[in-house]
């Protein structure tokens, strides 16, 4: 379905929530919203499924109707593989449910903060930490160091802060608005979003997502993808503890 939700205009602008509304036009919307989204999808799947053997435990946090799982099973084809999907929306993760029917997944309706990602060899963490209090994202990024793999990879994608540019162009903001009209979004529609956002979405900078990873004991940390304020990072757990960086 498309994605029409702010497509008239509201009296009152009310807090953006993933709502069964939302759930339902979800594709719709995020493909329009999030430049690269369709290539970190695939791309989070492939680089998981290089990274995962036999028995491997991987979790997908934020899975919202669980594209990237869907993606991980694409490259692989282990019957062994174990897949948590979680996501504390009740009507994206009822959707997920009944739309993907695969035993090597199973569907948790919870916060993230409250699941254990114990022995994971891969966790999936896409555009989910920008709608966490950011009181609460250091300790979140932490805990999922301390009790992954040794050696397991972390994907983690964002939409980041812009920096101060010297140039006169368009701002990455900018950009990103007239790319969403491009894609068939009204002023309107774009302004009502942005507004809805503004208290549940609260970006930080790429510099910020590196020390969070670096002083939580990730290694190997590294952005495999940018495309104007939205990136996606790669960082691992040590091989052995305590060799970390």
């Amino acid at each position: 379905m498309q994605d029409e939700i702010y497509r008239m205009q509201q009296d009152h602008i009310v807090d953006f929530a993933f709502t069964a509304e939302v759930a339902s036009v979800f594709p719709d919307m995020i493909r329009r919203s999030v430049p690269g989204y369709e290539l970190i999808v695939p791309m989070s799947g492939l680089m998981a499924a290089q990274h995962v053997t036999d028995d491997a435990i991987v979790f997908d946090l934020g899975c919202s109707l669980g594209a990237c799982s869907l993606a991980l099973l694409k490259y692989c084809q282990s019957d062994s593989l174990k897949i948590i999907a979680v996501d504390n929306a009740p009507a994206m993760i009822d959707q997920a449910q009944q739309s993907i029917r695969d035993p090597r997944i199973s569907f948790l309706k919870d916060d993230i903060e409250n699941v254990a990602v114990t022995g994971a060899n891969v966790v999936m963490l896409n555009f989910v930490v920008q709608f966490l209090e950011p009181a609460k994202r250091d300790a979140l990024i932490k805990r999922l160091a301390q009790e992954m793999a040794p050696g397991g990879m972390l994907i983690l994608s964002e939409k980041v802060s812009e920096q101060p540019a010297p140039d006169t162009g368009a701002s990455y903001a900018e950009l990103h608005h007239m790319w969403k009209q491009a894609n068939g979004y009204s002023a309107l529609e774009v302004a009502q979003k942005r507004q809805a956002l503004e208290n549940v979405m609260r970006v930080q900078t790429e510099a910020d997502h590196n020390q969070r990873l670096h002083q939580a004991g990730f290694c190997g940390v590294r952005q495999w993808f940018r495309c104007l304020n939205w990136a996606s990072f790669i960082a691992y757990t040590p091989e052995i503890s305590g060799t970390g960086q």
